[in-house]
Parts: structure tokens; sequence; C-alpha cells
């Protein structure tokens, strides 16, 4: 019955959904001017969204930064925030002694899993 419903339908290439009863959301245009090539790139946002400050140009890669009535800002340094690296999160959540702690269990555990298998009056090759 299923092949039935969709015999002379591609798949994906015509949307069975209307735009009938749909309410959009309010955008607004901003402009963005590049210092590097002079390029302006105009985007839309939602209305009541906050554009951000600066954006990777089309044509050089550069900054562009966002121009308001014409006139371009100047972005905050303020908001960029430093990015917070494994180690940082992992000092978070434990001290340094409890790291050596777990540290030194691990280790115990992979070197008896080690020497279990093997004999330990046997020479190891290429150490």
């Amino acid at each position: 019955m299923a092949d039935r419903s969709l015999r002379g339908i591609r798949l994906g290439a015509q949307s069975l959904q209307s735009e009938e009863g749909v309410v959009f959301m309010e955008r607004r245009e901003t402009t963005y001017k590049c210092d590097t090539c002079g390029n302006t790139t105009a985007l839309m946002f939602a209305a009541d969204a906050e554009p951000p400050q600066t954006w990777e140009c089309r044509s050089c890669g550069a900054e562009a930064v966002l121009s308001v009535d014409g006139q371009t800002i100047t972005p905050d340094a303020t908001d960029e925030k430093a990015a917070r690296t494994h180690w940082d999160m992992l000092m978070e959540r434990r001290t340094r002694a409890e790291l050596e702690e777990l540290l030194e269990e691990r280790l115990a555990f992979i070197r008896a899993r080690r020497g279990a298998g093997e004999d330990p009056t046997r020479e190891k090759i290429g150490a």
C-alpha cells in the first residue's frame, strides 16, 4: 500500500507542504564592509537577533566590519572569549593531586595487565 501512495513522485524533488497559513519571521538586512578589499556584504538576520560585529569577507577572506546607517562600527574586543582547552575543563573538575592519583592507578593497572601475559625473565627485543 505504501508504494502505491508514492508512485509517480520523485522523493526529495518536490515538497508536499504548502506555505499556506505560515507566518514568516520578520527579517532585516545587515551590511558588512571589508576594509581590505572594499567589498560590501549584505546578509539577512531575524529582526530580534543581534548580528555579529564582524563577518568573513566573501571576496578576500579578511574580517568585514558591521556597518550601521552607512558608518562602520569599531568591534569590541571584550566580546572575544578565550578558548577553553580540554586541560582547562579537566582542571575545573579535578585537582592536580587527584589527577596524579588517577594516573598512578591506571599505570599500575596497565603494568599488571602487561605483566600477566609475559614472562618477566625473558629479555625484551628492541628495548
